[in-house]
């Protein structure tokens, strides 16, 4: 400890050190602190409460992928620049339906989903009303009003209209 002018030693939380060393301490309880918050107020959508029944709609998904490769199924999806506008284009082998539905999954964010029943315009193509928000990528799944198939795939906006097709 350095003397003071007086000629005493300077208290303890006048010197540097004790404040270099504690300083550490102090950081991790502030980080801890900042990770708790983060994880209270961020919930993860991504886990799923009930595994079992989730186990039993992956057979289902399974199933319908199945008929839809049977059925020769395969799609275009093109959204308009503003994301307002979608039309697809759907072949197979099978009756086209009358209506399908669309479904555009966010990667990690499950509050920017989006779903839009298409209404046939003419044979093979599909036209419907979207509120799609600007993304980097997004899961795309298509199916008939009945869902008994499904076609899907991965879309990245910059690379144009979505190529669709049963999985597996």
């Amino acid at each position: 400890m350095h003397n003071t002018p007086a000629g005493g030693p300077r208290p303890w939380y006048r010197e540097p050190w004790p404040w270099i060393l504690m300083a550490g301490p102090f950081a991790a309880v502030v980080g801890g602190l900042a990770t708790a918050w983060i994880a209270v107020v961020h919930n993860d959508p991504l886990v799923a409460d009930d595994y079992y029944k989730e186990g039993l709609a992956i057979n289902r998904d399974l199933e319908r992928d199945r008929v839809a490769a049977q059925a020769g199924y395969r799609a275009d999806v093109v959204v308009s620049e503003d994301g307002a506008r979608v039309r697809v284009y759907v072949t197979g082998n099978a009756p086209a339906p009358d209506a399908i539905r669309l479904r555009f999954v966010h990667p990690t964010r499950a509050e920017s989903d989006r779903s839009v029943e298409l209404k046939g315009r003419q044979t093979g193509w599909y036209e419907g009303q979207l509120d799609l928000p600007a993304a980097p990528r997004w899961r795309i799944e298509l199916e008939d009003g009945r869902r008994t198939w499904r076609i899907g795939g991965e879309w990245r906006p910059a690379d144009g209209p979505a190529k669709l097709q049963p999985r597996g």
